[in-house]
């Protein structure tokens, strides 16, 4: 289970982050953010958004979906901030008109995660192509989130830099789940899958068991996240004042600080680059 009660379906709703206080929002001073769910399921958002809430009066509700249906969701006008971790997506949606401008926020990095008997023999490697070679020829069983989130999209990048077209063999030793990171982890751990996922989210599950980073250090596997405030042109109705006054505090010193403080066991989750 997760060291904080979080399930899939919670994951799919707005997470609402109400704190009582001399700058306690009011029923308008809010602003709904499309994001991911390892910003959320990390524990991130528990520990940044009271210290914005307290400075500004402004309340967060956040929805925590996979990335491509964050960004779907901000496209439909369905938030006001889309803060995700696919940088080419996230420069797409702002050139069709649907956001501002988009700003790097934060990185961590993608690991490879497996079973101690490690079938693919792929244990300390860190050519994560050569590593997903090797799991595809041993048709060792991957777990994938299968769910188009910023996870899946990088994952089907590795395969295809590695020859391997691992969508042929879904429903073989390819397993697509179509769930959020925490599910995959959970059923890759019960079918003994290799898993790819973001470290953040790894370090903060907490039914490991006796799973552990096999690949882990290649350029390839960094992990980007971006802000974006939705298009009041293309949406109107967004409250963008108040996503601006959000975009601007996470890219600020403040922002950044507090999401640089951010650790779970002593581990830094995510390293704060606004403005590079």
């Amino acid at each position: 289970m997760y060291r904080r009660a979080f399930t899939g379906a919670a994951a799919a709703v707005a997470l609402s982050v109400g704190l009582a206080g001399p700058l306690a929002a009011d029923d308008d001073r809010f602003i709904t953010v499309q994001s991911t769910t390892s910003t959320q399921n990390s524990g991130l958002f528990d520990h940044i958004l009271p210290i914005f809430q307290d400075a500004t009066g402004i309340e967060v509700r956040v929805v925590a979906v996979g990335t491509g249906q964050a960004i779907r969701n901000a496209g439909n006008g369905d938030g006001d901030v889309l803060f995700v971790h696919s940088t080419p997506a996230e420069e797409a949606f702002v050139a069709e008109g649907n956001g501002v401008s988009r700003a790097d926020v934060m990185y961590n990095d993608f690991v490879i995660v497996g079973p101690p008997s490690d079938p693919a023999d792929v244990a300390g490697m860190e050519d994560v192509t050569a590593a997903l070679t090797k799991i595809a020829a041993a048709e060792a069983p991957f777990a994938s989130r299968g769910d188009d989130s910023g996870t899946h999209k990088a994952e089907m990048r590795l395969w295809a830099a590695a020859g391997v077209d691992a969508a042929a063999a879904s429903g073989e030793w390819y397993r697509e789940t179509g769930s959020g990171m925490g599910a995959t982890l959970n059923t890759g751990t019960g079918m003994g899958a290799y898993v790819m996922t973001d470290r953040a989210t790894w370090i903060a599950f907490g039914n490991k068991g006796d799973y552990g980073i096999v690949v882990e250090g290649d350029p390839r596997l960094f992990n980007q996240y971006g802000i974006i405030l939705v298009s009041p042109d293309a949406h109107p109705h967004i409250k963008a004042d108040l996503g601006q006054q959000f975009v601007d505090w996470i890219l600020s010193a403040d922002g950044q600080a507090a999401i640089a403080a951010y650790e779970v066991d002593g581990q830094q989750l995510f390293f704060p680059n606004a403005g590079g």
